[in-house]
């Protein structure tokens, strides 16, 4: 069985955004007409500045949450011996997540995110 591009979407999405919300944050409170653009690049200086490497462990977190959910709801592993004969569907799997977890958060956090910030004058 083929994990698909849509499947490993699924797995990264969620942990991809929450790990950037010290940076997506404030832009959503600009958004939403919540705080200025003062205040939302203070707010993200403040939170990439001292919180970021917890923002990254909670995707981390949640990234390998959703791969566990991922293999035992949808490839059926749910037992240790299951796991020792489907071990190179598993590690081809969690290689691929990863992976594709890395290149969405940098995209998204220092491509996507960075423009729109740029985009509403939070940071410069």
């Amino acid at each position: 069985m083929r994990t698909s591009a849509k499947d490993t979407f699924k797995i990264i999405s969620i942990p991809v955004i929450i790990a950037s919300l010290c940076c997506l944050s404030p832009i959503i409170l600009v958004l939403f007409g919540l705080g200025t653009a003062t205040f939302a690049g203070s707010l993200a200086d403040t939170l990439y500045g001292q919180y970021k490497w917890l923002f990254r462990g909670v995707g981390v977190i949640l990234l390998i949450g959703s791969l566990v959910l991922y293999l035992r709801r949808q490839k059926g592993i749910c037992t240790i011996d299951e796991a020792k004969k489907r071990r190179n569907e598993i590690v081809n799997i969690v290689l691929v997540s990863v992976s594709a977890a890395i290149i969405g958060y940098v995209l998204w956090l220092y491509v996507i995110v960075e423009y729109i910030g740029k985009l509403l004058n939070i940071w410069k």
